[in-house]
């Protein structure tokens, strides 16, 4: 079942990385801007790394909201080291959401799908990757879809 909290955090193990350089992050987001420009998705991209904003572009027929969203979705990825559908459906499976919690604002936080820990093996959340303008579902395949085509790129090459 899509979006089962065994089966995010499956795709969590699955997609860490031995190393990451900020060189690697950088293919990484230009990867996924390949695949939106030739998909024509109308979303914003954003991928940090060690607090820095590696890359971040809104493509044609995304809205300024979506960038309050890739922040809010992106700051919930860096404090809590899930990815931000991991976050909404561990507190839906509960009957609450993330910023229920009185430690948690909502104009910094969100728990809707589409952004995802740069993980690291042994080490933890480095970064994220990041998408906003599709159904939060949509958001979130999209950036698993493209850390396991980048990974597989990354594990055949010389």
């Amino acid at each position: 079942m899509p979006g089962h909290l065994d089966a995010l955090l499956a795709e969590e193990a699955e997609l860490q990385f031995d190393t990451l350089s900020h060189e690697d992050a950088l293919a990484l987001g230009l990867l996924l801007l390949e695949r939106v420009r030739r998909e024509r998705l109308p979303v914003v991209v954003d991928v940090t790394l060690a607090g820095l904003t590696v890359l971040r572009c809104a493509l044609p027929g995304s809205r300024p909201d979506n960038l309050d969203w890739v922040r809010r979705k992106t700051n919930t990825v860096q404090r809590f080291w899930h990815s931000s559908l991991y976050m909404g459906r561990y507190y839906a499976a509960k009957g609450q959401s993330l910023t229920d919690k009185p430690h948690i604002d909502a104009t910094e936080y969100v728990d809707h799908g589409g952004a995802f820990p740069l993980l690291l093996k042994g080490l933890g959340c480095v970064g994220s990757l990041a998408v906003s303008g599709l159904a939060q579902e949509e958001d979130h395949a999209l950036v698993v879809s493209v850390l396991r085509e980048w990974k597989a790129r990354r594990t055949t090459s010389p």
